[in-house]
């Protein structure tokens, strides 16, 4: 027997609120930092590392952006980047390993479907539209530019 159906949405709303286990904000929010700003500090040793093998600062900086997407996408694979997200959550939201999660993550749970209707269809799921809307702020942002 459904006791939601003939529920009010009020009704429905104070029941789910009753039920719900009230989150550890402090601690999500400690965890979340920690785990942002490790891999923040992975970031730089990588770039450190880059610029003391003799590579200038913007082939460095390029060199560091590759190597935190592979990673992040080697961590994905492995389905390691899920569990770190699960203990530092929004953490692991951090620009390069995150949007590199987005894509990769669809890109893996697809990959039964086929090569083109599966991975290469559902890659961008979840980054396209960040993708398309970058692009068109970026160009609406260089368009004003030009004009003023």
């Amino acid at each position: 027997m459904d006791i939601t159906r003939d529920m009010t949405p009020e009704a429905y709303a104070g029941l789910v609120k009753g039920r719900e286990k009230p989150s550890p904000l402090a601690k999500d929010c400690a965890l979340a930092f920690l785990i942002g700003g490790g891999i923040c500090v992975l970031g730089q040793l990588v770039q450190e590392g880059w610029l003391a093998l003799g590579l200038g600062r913007q082939e460095a900086a390029a060199a560091t952006s590759a190597s935190l997407i592979l990673l992040s996408v080697l961590l994905t694979g492995l389905n390691l980047y899920n569990k770190l997200a699960r203990y530092g959550g929004a953490g692991t939201l951090v620009p390069i390993t995150g949007f590199a999660n987005a894509v990769a993550s669809p890109a893996i749970d697809f990959r039964s479907e086929g090569l083109v209707t599966g991975m290469a269809a559902r890659m961008f799921t979840v980054a396209g539209p960040v993708i398309v809307y970058g692009l068109i702020a970026s160009a609406v942002y260089g368009a004003v530019l030009c004009l003023l």
